[in-house]
């Protein structure tokens, strides 16, 4: 049976969370995982399906709804809004792209289920009688400890060692696979400074058997369900997910030097920080360049939805205004910090004040290859009628 559709409004449902996540956020930042309750209430109000088909109970709300979720929990600890965002894709996606009776089997029964997983095609897949066999370490795998479900990209190779080619121009034949948690290790990898909560620690499958019900193939068969996200290309949905990380921690930064200003007296002042002109030339410029990178994302990715949605295609340019939004507003929200972060002054520092966590947190996020400097270029390419370089544009 197909369960119901939980999740209407992702922000309140979001903000719902904040007194709970705000608790955890300490230890998950120690524990390098956020904590099992936070994610089984996230997983309880629906955030996990934001971007799930409806047709199995999903959410499947329009990206500017996910956007705001994935940046409402954020504000309240960026790792779990990193850990919720990653959730939200590979969930989404995947189950976007099983045959019916699997992802009925997965979501549709079990609506609390949860996802982590990488897509790059690090596992290698060897066909066997009704599946295949795989073995493979994804580095990155943000979530993994507590997931229900890992879902990794692999090359499919066949009896002597050579990667299977399909397609005119003779591809290597990749494909993903779903695994349950008692199928896969996961090696402590994670020690980043910043957005230490998320567990991105190795995925581990040794000689693992999938079956072929449990594999996808979004570079070939592509999506199954043909609804407005689900024809999106995949690429802009990969990017603008990171989007609402960024905003959400740099929203946080921002209220949190409000605070700040209000109360603090900088060394040999007898006024407030808030008094000094430069306090209040940060706090504005910081507003603007925030504000104005989240309206450009909403804007470019309600277009190519709405494109998707009218039976029409995406062109180059439509993706490359995508891409140039996501990755500039990710950019900007790192200097929206830095410019109040300038102002505040030693205090800023201490491990007890937001500022010092989210400065670390945000500058993780335009690392990401959806989301770093490179699409930024790639977008200026084809502006000029040029190609995009990068294979994931």
């Amino acid at each position: 049976m197909v369960g119901t559709v939980r999740v209407m409004d992702a922000v309140g449902a979001a903000r719902s969370l904040h007194p709970l996540i705000r608790e955890h956020a300490d230890s998950a930042e120690t524990n390098r995982c956020i904590d099992p309750a936070v994610r089984a209430a996230m997983a309880e109000v629906g955030l996990f399906r934001s971007a799930a088909p409806a047709v199995y109970g999903g959410g499947e709300l329009h990206p500017v709804d996910i956007i705001k979720g994935i940046e409402a929990v954020s504000e309240a600890d960026g790792s779990t809004g990193w850990t919720l965002m990653i959730g939200i894709e590979t969930l989404g996606i995947c189950t976007g792209a099983l045959p019916e009776d699997t992802a009925t089997s997965i979501l549709g029964d079990n609506p609390d289920v949860t996802f982590g997983g990488a897509i790059n095609a690090l596992g290698r897949a060897r066909r066997v009688p009704g599946g295949f066999v795989v073995s493979g370490q994804w580095p990155f795998a943000s979530g993994c400890q507590g997931a229900d479900w890992f879902w990794g990209g692999c090359t499919v190779f066949d009896d002597a060692g050579e990667p299977e080619r399909v397609g005119h121009h003779q591809r290597p034949l990749l494909i993903q696979v779903v695994v349950p948690r008692d199928q896969y290790a996961v090696l402590d990898t994670w020690r980043s400074p910043g957005l230490r909560g998320t567990g991105s620690h190795d995925v581990v499958l040794d000689e693992v058997f999938v079956p072929d019900e449990f594999t996808t193939d979004v570079y070939g068969i592509g999506m199954r369900v043909d609804t407005a996200l689900f024809r999106m290309p995949p690429y802009s949905r990969l990017a603008f997910n990171k989007v609402g990380v960024a905003t959400g921690v740099a929203r946080a930064a921002l209220d949190a030097f409000i605070d700040l200003a209000t109360e603090k007296k900088p060394m040999t002042s007898t006024s407030l920080l808030r008094d000094r002109p430069q306090a209040q030339l940060a706090i504005a410029e910081a507003e603007a360049r925030l504000r104005a990178a989240r309206a450009f994302v909403f804007e470019s990715v309600s277009h190519v939805f709405d494109l998707a949605a009218a039976g029409e295609e995406a062109s180059l340019h439509d993706q490359a205004m995508v891409r140039l939004a996501c990755s500039h507003c990710c950019a900007e929200a790192v200097r929206a910090v830095d410019v109040v972060m300038a102002q505040a002054g030693m205090s800023a520092l201490a491990p007890d004040r937001p500022l010092e966590r989210c400065s670390r947190d945000v500058r993780v996020v335009p690392q990401h290859v959806t989301v770093n400097p490179s699409a930024i270029q790639d977008a200026g390419r084809v502006l000029l009628g040029l190609d995009p370089v990068s294979i994931v544009f």
